[in-house]
C-alpha cells in the first residue's frame, strides 16, 4: 500500500497523497537556446513526460525561462545551484518549481528571499541530495555517502526551509549505488511525510541504466514509497520517459497505452518471432489503448500461457494464430501476422 504523503501542486499536476505517480525528465539542451529547448520539451510531452526540469547555470538561462514556459504545456522546474539570484529570476519568469539545496545558495538572508518569493507564487521547492555532493562534515561523520548521511543532509535542508515557515517541499536522496539508494529512501520515508522524488542518479547508459533504475525505482514503488520519478540515463531524455513509464506500468501503479508481453523463444519457434516482436512493440507504442497484447512463439506459449492477454499471436510453421482471451479467432500467414493483429486491435 502506498504511503500517503503530503499533497502539493506543481503547475497543474499534483504530487503526493493520492495523486498518480508522475514521470519527470530533464532537458539536455542548452537552456539559453530557447528554440532547441522548447522543441525537446514538446518531444518529451508527446512521449508522456509530465514534469520537465531544465538547468539554469547563469542569468541568461534564467531569463530564457520566461519564453520557454510560455511555449510548453507541462510544469517547468528550474534546477539551480549556489546562486540565489538565479532562483529569484526563475520564480519571476514563471517556473512551476525549484530544485535547490537551501544550504548551498548563501546566507540566511538570501535563503529567506528565495523562500518568500516561492511562497508568494505558491511554487514548491525540491530538496535534491546526491551521494556525490554531500557536505564535508557529514562525510567526515559517516566516512562515506551512507544512506544515513544522505537522509541527514536532506532533513538538514528541510529544517532550513521550515525555519522560514515554508513546507511546500519535495525531497530526493539519490545515489548511483542501487542498494544504498533504496535504503536511503526507505529511511527517509520513515522520517518524513513530504512527497518523495525518486530515482537512481548517474545510473549509466540505456542498458545498464535501465536495469539499475528498474530495480532502484521499481523496488521502492512496489513498497509504496515514491510520488514522482525520474530515470537518469546517459541517452536521450526520451528514453528516460519511456523507461519511467514502463517501470510504473510493470509495478501496476499506472496504465500507459498497451501492455506488451512476448516469450523468449525456444526450439519450438518456427517463425521469426524476435523480428515480429520488435516491430510490434514499435507500432503498438503509438496506440493508446489499455489492453494487454501477447506475441508468442508457439501454441504452448500462445493461447494457453497467454490466456489472460486481451489479444495476441501464437506462431506456427510459417503461419500463426491470432487469439483473444485465449480463444483462437483466425489463422494467418507469417508475413501477414502483424498486419492482421493491428487490424484486430484497432477494432477493439
Amino acid at each position: 500500500m502506498r504511503k500517503q504523503t503530503k499533497k502539493i501542486k506543481v503547475g497543474d499536476i499534483y504530487i503526493g497523497g493520492d495523486s498518480p505517480i508522475s514521470v519527470q525528465s530533464m532537458t539536455n539542451t542548452d537552456t539559453r537556446d530557447v528554440k532547441s529547448t522548447i522543441r525537446q520539451i514538446h518531444e518529451l510531452e508527446k512521449a508522456g513526460c509530465e514534469i520537465i526540469r531544465v538547468a539554469v547555470p547563469d542569468m541568461e538561462a534564467a531569463e530564457a525561462l520566461k519564453e520557454i514556459k510560455r511555449n510548453i504545456g507541462i510544469p517547468l522546474v528550474a534546477d539551480i545551484h549556489f546562486d540565489y539570484r538565479l532562483a529569484l529570476e526563475a520564480i519571476k519568469n514563471g517556473v512551476d518549481a525549484l530544485r535547490i539545496n537551501p544550504g548551498n545558495i548563501g546566507s540566511e538572508e538570501r535563503i529567506s528571499e528565495v523562500v518568500k518569493a516561492a511562497d508568494f507564487k505558491g511554487i514548491p521547492i525540491r530538496i535534491g541530495v546526491n551521494a556525490g555532493s554531500l557536505e564535508r562534515d557529514l562525510l567526515k561523520k559517516y566516512g562515506k555517502p551512507t544512506p544515513e548521511a544522505l537522509v541527514e543532509s536532506a532533513l538538514r535542508h528541510v529544517d532550513i526551509l521550515e525555519k522560514h515557515r515554508f513546507t511546500n517541499i519535495v525531497i530526493s536522496v539519490k545515489s548511483s549505488n542501487v542498494i544504498e539508494n533504496i535504503e536511503s529512501y526507505r529511511l527517509l520515508s520513515q522520517k518524513t511525510s513530504y512527497p518523495l522524488h525518486i530515482g537512481v542518479t548517474e545510473a549509466g547508459t540505456i542498458f545498464s541504466g535501465t536495469i539499475k533504475s528498474s530495480i532502484g525505482i521499481g523496488s521502492l514503488i512496489c513498497e509504496g514509497i515514491g510520488d514522482t520519478i525520474r530515470v537518469s540515463l546517459t541517452d536521450s531524455p526520451l528514453e528516460e520517459v519511456r523507461v519511467g513509464r514502463e517501470i510504473l506500468k510493470a509495478c501496476g501503479v499506472r496504465k500507459f497505452g498497451i501492455e506488451f508481453i512476448s516469450c523468449p523463444t525456444c526450439g519450438r519457434t518456427n517463425i521469426d518471432l524476435i523480428k515480429i516482436a520488435k516491430q510490434a512493440e514499435e507500432v503498438l507504442g503509438n496506440i493508446n489503448k489499455h489492453i494487454k497484447v501477447a506475441i508468442m512463439g508457439c501454441a504452448v506459449n500462445g493461447p494457453g500461457e497467454a490466456r489472460e492477454a486481451d489479444i495476441g499471436i501464437a506462431g506456427g510453421k510459417g503461419e500463426g494464430l491470432i487469439f483473444k482471451k485465449g480463444e483462437i479467432i483466425k489463422k494467418v500467414p507469417e508475413d501477414k501476422l502483424l498486419e492482421e493483429l493491428i487490424n484486430e486491435i484497432e477494432k477493439m
